[in-house]
């Protein structure tokens, strides 16, 4: 089948990771792959993969935004074209775009839920979550049930796919790659998300102080963007830990920044699926989490990671000063995550259930 993906942008982040992942499982099984979206650092990368990307003027948080309507204008004639028969979108203004599209060409969609929707009227009244909704785990399908009243049998629970070999074959990070991040000796603890309220880095650095008090060579290495840059370097400035903590912008290369870790920490305040711990547990390191959401979906608390109380960073210094301390544990941990991971949230599980709520929705379709 022909299959138009949607979303805001290609820069690096959760989405952009859960469209290349499942686009390259569709690809893979024989579907014509397009891609629309404003212009990202990634777009290359889905190019080089062999999708089509078309390029359109979807960067905006606005559901009443013209950019909507030229976008569609841009795709419309596109999609007959191209001959698309499912179109999928994957945040809410491309759920906006893609009803309209839908409307006007006779095409089924889909959306993906990955996150928690603030409950605004608009949501209600105008869900636009297409023939079929897919939610990143059964709390995401809670959300959309309770808040939005979308009905059960429109959603279907298909958990990110993890690309394994890519984030497993990494291997340990070379003293030149540690060097490159701006490490020194010492255990390393980090984070990959961009740099929002909500990812919850301002509870992992009041940690890390504490954590300095029993591991004075611990590193803390901070990786992502976001508006929060500044008052999260003021924290770590008023708290004197600067010398053991490490701002580096986004990395293409995942798997060479997780390589350099001992272990991943994820302070969410609230999180669909936590994408990024389980790209860490793929990677084979330890990952300490906060007890919400989807986290939960991912980690059985002293089996394949460890699970704290959100926004408590006693009890987040704590549990990271104790696997510091337990190099087995640590290990052990870190071993079965990996494990888990493989067996439950491989990209070729993803792109192949999600492949066939697209045949389910075309089957469907008058």
């Amino acid at each position: 089948m022909n299959i138009l993906y949607l979303a805001n942008h290609l820069n690096t982040g959760g989405i952009t990771s859960y469209l290349f992942a499942l686009a390259t499982g569709a690809k893979q099984r024989g579907h014509k792959v397009y891609l629309a979206s404003s212009p990202g650092g990634l777009a290359p990368k889905f190019v080089e993969a062999g999708m089509e990307f078309i390029p359109i003027p979807i960067m905006t948080k606005s559901e009443l935004s013209p950019k909507i309507w030229i976008s569609l204008f841009k795709l419309l004639p596109l999609v007959k074209e191209k001959d698309i028969q499912i179109i999928h979108a994957n945040t809410r203004v491309t759920q906006v775009l893609a009803y309209l599209l839908a409307r006007l060409s006779g095409r089924p969609f889909i959306s993906t839920c990955h996150g928690f929707f603030k409950p605004r009227l608009a949501r209600r009244i105008f869900g636009c979550w297409g023939d079929k909704v897919i939610a990143i785990s059964e709390q995401v399908k809670e959300h959309l049930t309770d808040d939005f009243r979308v009905p059960e049998s429109d959603i279907r629970v298909i958990n990110n796919g993890i690309d394994i070999m890519r984030f497993s074959s990494a291997g340990p990070a070379t003293k030149q790659e540690r060097t490159a991040l701006g490490l020194k000796d010492g255990p390393v603890i980090g984070i990959i998300a961009r740099l929002s309220d909500v990812k919850g880095h301002i509870y992992l650095i009041q940690a890390m102080a504490l954590v300095l008090r029993d591991i004075p060579s611990a590193q803390l290495l901070i990786i992502g963007e976001g508006k929060m840059k500044e008052e999260l370097v003021n924290s770590v400035r008023d708290l004197k830990i600067e010398k053991s903590v490490i701002f580096i912008p986004t990395l293409s290369d995942t798997p060479r920044a997780l390589a350099a870790m001992d272990i991943f920490v994820m302070p969410s305040l609230a999180e669909g699926f936590g994408l990024g711990a389980a790209e860490a547990m793929a990677a084979g390191v330890c990952v300490v989490a906060s007890d919400i959401g989807g986290l939960r979906s991912l980690i059985t608390d002293n089996l394949n990671g460890v699970l704290v109380e959100s926004k408590n960073s006693v009890a987040l210094a704590k549990a990271i000063v104790n696997l510091l301390s337990d190099e087995n544990k640590r290990k052990a941990l870190a071993l079965a995550g990996r494990n888990f991971v493989k067996e439950n949230f491989s990209s070729e599980k993803c792109a192949y259930l999600t492949c066939e709520v697209y045949s389910e929705c075309l089957k469907e379709k008058p």
